[in-house]
């Protein structure tokens, strides 16, 4: 017997929703290829000069780095908005200890960003408040002890700028941590427990992960690589301001979106998210002060692309379980 129009439709709309997602993984390469095409055309291929790209590397080790930790925690379906605060803060740790030993500082750095990823998750693992909650009081509070701090002269660092800001340093320490990061997330168990917990608290329970415990582990360490990018950022700067790390959790969202990042995480994360996301982001960014839009038109244009970008990758169904 012949099918009726209603049993063909039913068939057809898997084949679609199967088709979308096949081609959604490769969105974000697609859009990289796409903003790179665009700005080359309208800034007469000036992006690619070798200004640019030095000056586009030049803001990206520590995002990159920073980037890291936050993708874990975005796996879990958590957020972070107190990145940019922390690292504000180590950056002042480094800076003042950089006076006495290097190695000092970077530890010193580390471990800030590990104290307050600790108070973090032990507010939203122990205390069991919400990721985006506990963060935003986090960022406020930090941005009040930086801006005491700095409220004196400049706190400078300008050694380290002079002795340690060259590319291929930076090149080969963020490199490096890239590759840890994929290692980590690829190759062990965490990856997959991160994606478990991301995609449902309670299966993952059931599988048998420590959720708690992988989740405070988790800000820890995401605190730690953020204290790391604090001693990136004073060798690039050469000291530490009231506007250090500002805005810097807008940027690793907008980023990590970019790259495909689904906001509630799960098993669609890649770690390319991270790759392809900063690049998109730096390309973008400075293809909008080429084209000569001022501040206001860039976050204006940048939020569009960010909300066009999160309804493509965004998870409908469990967009409920970010905490």
């Amino acid at each position: 017997m012949p099918e009726t129009d209603t049993e063909l439709a039913v068939e057809e709309a898997p084949k679609k929703r199967l088709s979308l997602e096949t081609l959604r993984p490769y969105l974000p390469f697609a859009g990289l290829v796409l903003i790179l095409a665009f700005f080359g055309v309208t800034t007469h291929g000036m992006i690619l000069s070798v200004r640019n790209l030095t000056l586009m590397l030049n803001n990206t080790y520590m995002l990159f780095i920073a980037c890291v930790g936050v993708f874990m925690i975005m796996t879990m379906g958590s957020l972070d908005f107190s990145q940019g605060s922390m690292l504000g803060c180590a950056s002042i740790v480094v800076c003042v200890l950089s006076q006495y030993n290097i190695f000092i500082a970077i530890l010193g750095g580390i471990l800030t960003g590990a104290l307050i990823g600790a108070i973090n998750a032990y507010f939203f693992v122990n205390r069991q408040i919400a990721s985006f909650i506990v963060t935003n009081c986090m960022m406020f509070l930090l941005r009040g002890v930086i801006q005491y701090f700095t409220n004196t002269p400049i706190m400078g660092a300008s050694y380290l700028q002079r002795d340690l800001w060259n590319m291929p340093l930076m090149i080969t320490i963020t490199v490096a941590v890239l590759a840890v990061g994929y290692f980590v997330f690829t190759y062990t168990s965490l990856g997959a427990q991160l994606k478990a917990i991301g995609a449902g608290q309670t299966a993952a329970r059931f599988a048998g992960i420590k959720v708690k415990k992988t989740q405070a582990l988790v800000y820890i360490a995401a605190g730690a690589l953020t204290g790391f990018a604090a001693f990136i950022n004073c060798v690039k700067v050469g000291s530490v301001t009231s506007q250090s790390g500002m805005m810097l959790e807008t940027q690793i969202l907008i980023a990590l979106v970019m790259g495909g990042m689904p906001i509630s995480g799960g098993a669609k994360v890649r770690f390319t998210n991270i790759i392809v996301g900063v690049l998109s982001y730096r390309i973008l960014s400075q293809g909008l002060v080429m084209m000569g839009f001022d501040t206001m038109m860039q976050q204006m244009i940048t939020g569009v692309v960010f909300l066009i970008v999160v309804a493509l990758f965004s998870d409908r169904e469990s967009i409920s379980v970010i905490k």
